[in-house]
């Protein structure tokens, strides 16, 4: 059955309850991941190349800032962090970069990135932090197992995410915060790695992270699932050279949430046009009946497109 179109006094209504549920709900452990102290990680050499040796040096010293981190938060007595910690540290990971700081950041590395030919780059939405960042590693192991060989998933937790159910979940504002550290790294990237091909996936707020650094990256994909907007009015508006993707799971809580903006005095609630409506103007990828949640799973229809796209199966430039 089709759903009715929304009235505009529909989506004002429900963007305003969004608005105050997001204050007045309890969020449990809402200011609990920032509290967590760590030390100032040391400078970072650049990435000049992606040769073993250069990467195998970030990866010793990424390291050594998770142990710090694990250390400071045993001390400071928090030991569900020092535990994700410990395990973010364990023998085999490869992390270019860790900042346990202000909710934590990182950028993790699956496959070898110095031969990879393909590069998908994850950009995760609310809710992800180092405490719940076995999702995002889940979903990078999954997604690297269904790609072909020659190709490496980054996962890139590189902004203080917001929480699910708070105001700055409906605003651009940690997006574009976020937006420059994640346009400098894959730029850093793309100069270490300068024959592979980059694809950008953006699951949920990330693709509001995503679209606020699209303009200038050199990116074979952009691909938006779960997203509820981007900010922009359409898939031009990006200011990309990339092919622009879009999907969404029938079973995904966005599908119900109305693409509007509410201009109120001082921000702006919601993020626009749907990017799998067409008058945005993206490809749209099957996502078969994908949750939020579960894009990636293993065997689903939202999985294999998603590969497909990162291997350039599906025609797109530079495949």
């Amino acid at each position: 059955m089709a759903s009715r179109p929304w009235s505009s006094r529909a989506r004002r209504a429900l963007l305003s309850a969004l608005v105050t549920a997001s204050v007045a709900l309890p969020v449990s452990g809402a200011a609990r991941p920032a509290a967590v102290p760590a030390p100032a990680p040391a400078a970072l050499t650049p990435l000049d190349g992606a040769g073993p040796s250069a990467l195998d040096a970030r990866y010793v010293a990424g390291r050594e800032e998770i142990r710090a981190a694990r250390e400071t938060a045993a001390l400071h007595g928090d030991r569900r962090r020092a535990a994700a910690l410990a395990a973010m540290a364990a023998p085999g990971r490869t992390f270019l970069m860790f900042d346990g700081r202000d909710g934590g950041r990182s950028v993790e590395v699956f496959g070898d990135l110095s031969s990879a030919r393909r590069i998908a780059v994850m950009v995760p939405g609310a809710g992800v932090g180092l405490d719940h960042y076995w999702r995002l590693r889940r979903d990078a192991g999954t997604l690297l197992d269904e790609l072909a060989g020659g190709s490496a998933v980054v996962a890139w937790l590189g902004y203080r995410t917001p929480d699910l159910l708070s105001p700055s979940a409906l605003t651009t504002g940690r997006a574009g915060e976020a937006a420059p550290g994640l346009r400098s790294f894959v730029r850093e990237l793309a100069g270490a790695r300068p024959a592979a091909r980059i694809s950008l996936l953006c699951h949920s707020y990330g693709s509001v992270v995503c679209a606020r650094a699209a303009s200038g990256l050199d990116v074979a994909d952009i691909v938006l699932y779960g997203s509820p907007g981007t900010g922009a009015g359409s898939a031009a508006g990006l200011r990309t050279r990339a092919r622009v993707w879009a999907g969404l799971g029938a079973e995904d809580w966005v599908g119900h949430v109305p693409h509007t903006a509410l201009r109120l005095p001082s921000l702006t609630v919601g993020f626009g046009a749907d990017p799998v409506s067409p008058g945005f103007g993206a490809e749209v990828f099957d996502a078969g009946d994908a949750a939020h949640s579960d894009y990636l799973r293993p065997g689903s229809v939202s999985l294999r497109g998603i590969a497909a796209i990162v291997t350039g199966a599906t025609g797109g430039r530079d495949a």
